[in-house]
């Protein structure tokens, strides 16, 4: 009974001074949207400011490094994607500089499908069209993806392996830069989260030819999902969420950790999301999130990927 009194105790005083947020990938992605959204509102609810800081590199290992390694008191945090926390740990392997162990599970915050890409002055309008000039031209088309590791770059090499087609991959550094080499057209072909290649989308700067998610996005209705363009089953969809240095004090990171799970259920979120296609955590019957649920979401998710990554042979060179 004492318990939550103590702990309240041990969290009463945090935070006492700014909180860091490192975004490990550039501006102007999914991660770096959301991840921002986030700060801004969590800085009204500690009474500090979340700073925001982008440290990106290497499919977001760099930054997701540096939490892992940064002091445990409470004051830095990971805007962890599901592939520094999962697919990451498969496609790095033993090059990964940290392990699971390394960062502990604060909050689930969002989940948001992937869209399949064309430049809009490819002669592809479609999945079907894809397929047969991928299997026309084997090597000849370039994909691109925010980076090795990513949600992206794993729905694209398990489509590649289902389908027996070679399409090159070419990683880059975030998804602002990849979508920037997309529009210009040195890219034929790109996989990404909806929230950063939606603005692309509607102005007509680029074509989405099916999104990964089991059902349309309410965003983009008139594109198919993966399912309807013949990839039974076929849902693969990214998510984000916080984490901190494995040995953070328990109590500020449960404190933490309520603070997400009460922001993420407030129908303005959910709203605000839902405009980027982007869905509640729904690890609670409540549709929250919890330190503890989402640290067995985790597990799953590392479990998952690696069993795709066997599959479909991805990999860093």
């Amino acid at each position: 009974m004492a318990f939550p009194a103590v702990a309240r105790a041990q969290d009463a005083g945090w935070p006492r001074r700014s909180v860091r947020l490192i975004i490990p990938f550039p501006p102007g992605g999914t991660t770096d949207l959301i991840g921002r959204l986030l700060a801004e509102r969590l800085t009204t609810r500690l009474g500090q400011a979340v700073v925001v800081e982008n440290r990106g590199g290497a499919g977001g290992n760099i930054g997701a490094d540096a939490v892992a390694k940064s002091e445990p008191d409470g004051y830095t945090y990971l805007m962890a994607s599901i592939g520094t926390a999962s697919i990451n740990y498969a496609a790095y392997g033993p090059r990964m500089p940290y392990k699971p162990e390394d960062l502990a599970a604060v909050g689930l915050v969002t989940r948001v499908a992937n869209v399949l890409l064309a430049g809009k002055d490819q002669p592809i309008a479609n999945v079907a069209e894809m397929i047969a000039t991928a299997k026309r031209k084997p090597g000849a088309l370039n994909y691109g993806s925010s980076g090795t590791g990513g949600s992206p770059h794993a729905c694209m090499e398990l489509v590649k392996s289902r389908l027996g087609i070679e399409i090159q991959h070419v990683p880059y550094r975030g998804s602002g830069p990849m979508l920037t080499e997309l529009v210009g057209g040195r890219i034929e072909l790109a996989m990404d989260n909806i929230p950063s290649a939606l603005s692309f989308i509607r102005n007509g700067q680029i074509r989405a030819l099916a999104i990964t998610s089991k059902e349309r996005s309410a965003v983009l209705p008139d594109v198919p999902t993966m399912h309807e363009a013949g990839f039974s089953d076929f849902d693969a969809v990214a998510w984000f969420g916080i984490q901190a240095p494995a040995a953070t004090p328990a109590p500020i990171v449960a404190r933490m950790g309520r603070e997400i799970d009460f922001l993420v259920r407030q129908p303005e979120w959910i709203a605000k999301m839902r405009e980027f296609a982007a869905e509640p955590p729904r690890l609670t019957p409540e549709g929250g999130t919890t330190p503890e649920a989402f640290a067995t979401f985790i597990r799953s998710e590392i479990t998952r990927w690696a069993e795709v990554a066997q599959v479909s042979g991805m990999k860093v060179e």
